[in-house]
């Protein structure tokens, strides 16, 4: 008697990487969040917020960029989805880590700059999130 065990069909990455992918979202939010608190208040410690928020993001963007990385050497049927699921957690995180620069500025000085940039962040990084989790396949057959 043949037994076959068949691996089990799996959508999307794997629950770390997912937790990294979606973490950072919530981050890039709440910085774009806070510097339109701070440029309504004028209130400095929502720019500070802003920054350490980034710092946040850009740790969780980063790790789920590895994963992203070593996805596209993994054999899946849509290549050209991991490859631009990756370029787009790369370009988040380098305008997320631009932005990081120029949060470093004085308060104001960052405005509006900043401000937009979070926006632009938050947006890329919400991208990411539905390219990873609704379009990416790993394992078994489609």
């Amino acid at each position: 008697m043949n037994a076959i065990a068949e691996r089990p069909h799996r959508s999307g990455p794997n629950p770390l990487h997912g937790m990294l992918l979606a973490g950072a979202f919530p981050l890039f939010l709440g910085a774009a969040l806070s510097d339109y608190a701070y440029s309504t208040s004028y209130h400095i410690q929502w720019q500070t917020f802003a920054s350490w928020l980034l710092a946040g993001g850009l740790v969780f963007c980063g790790l789920a960029m590895i994963f992203a990385l070593i996805g596209i050497f993994r054999p899946v049927a849509s290549r050209g989805l991991s490859v631009v699921y990756f370029l787009l957690l790369l370009a988040t995180w380098g305008l997320g880590f631009i932005n990081a620069l120029i949060h470093a500025r004085d308060a104001w000085a960052m405005m509006p700059t900043g401000f937009v940039l979070s926006i632009v962040v938050a947006i890329l990084s919400f991208a990411a999130i539905w390219i990873g989790f609704t379009s990416r396949k790993t394992g078994g057959h489609s």
